[in-house]
């Protein structure tokens, strides 16, 4: 369950840095900025946490079944976004109401991103003993913000058609919601603070991924260069 629960993270920051894609770069900024104060701000709450407490957290049947229906609210967001661009992508009229609701969907970049990063300033503080934990924090923090835009912008070089970013971003979602109900079965979890995780396997699946992510990229701009 711990490598679930992990893999939820990485498609989490994954669904972030692709939200990224459709926003102006000084709005890109803001949200670099803020995930970053909040990592050097969190420092002195996130040295008190411990490994035991977190996975104490992580097998509490009702806070995880209350992250679930947070984690379920935000997917919702994030597929209602993708639907209302899908219309407004493909020139379908809508009201002035809907374009005012999409503009609110557009701007908000997702809060799971946040208790990930606190994850991982946990861990990392844990790795690096014998320096100053602000050192650690702010030190973080900036490559958080450097990661947050290079992300962003290399994800979208990557995908320049703004038609595929809504799939893959819609698919993210859909797969983040899948991952959120694993984790919590009926409010339930089978969390192991003590079992290890295969990273010879999550590693071959991640290559796995990205191998055939290139694939149907190559595919897909063969196919528009003969449509051209």
């Amino acid at each position: 369950m711990e490598t679930v629960i992990l893999v939820l993270m990485l498609v989490v920051i994954f669904m972030t840095w692709l939200k990224l894609t459709f926003l102006k770069m000084w709005q890109i900024i803001v949200v670099a900025v803020i995930c970053s104060l909040f990592i050097g701000l969190s420092w002195s709450y996130a040295i008190q946490q411990s490994r035991n407490e977190i996975s104490e957290w992580l097998g509490n049947q009702r806070l995880m079944l209350d992250t679930s229906v947070l984690l379920t609210i935000e997917v919702f967001w994030q597929m209602a976004y993708c639907m209302l661009s899908g219309k407004l992508l493909y020139g379908e009229t809508v009201s002035r109401r809907t374009i005012w609701i999409y503009r609110i969907l557009r701007f908000f970049p997702g809060l799971l991103i946040f208790p990930v990063l606190f994850y991982l300033q946990i861990q990392v503080m844990y790795q690096i003993s014998g320096v100053d934990f602000a050192i650690v924090s702010w030190s973080l923090a900036l490559i958080v913000f450097v990661a947050v835009i290079g992300g962003s912008y290399l994800l979208k070089w990557f995908l320049p058609q703004k038609g595929l970013r809504l799939e893959v971003l819609f698919l993210s979602s859909s797969l983040v919601l899948i991952l959120g109900i694993v984790t919590t079965v009926n409010g339930t979890t089978s969390f192991k603070g003590t079992e290890p995780i295969e990273w010879n396997a999550l590693l071959a699946f991640c290559v796995f991924a990205f191998f055939c992510a290139v694939i149907g990229y190559f595919k897909f701009q063969i196919r528009k260069s003969k449509w051209n």
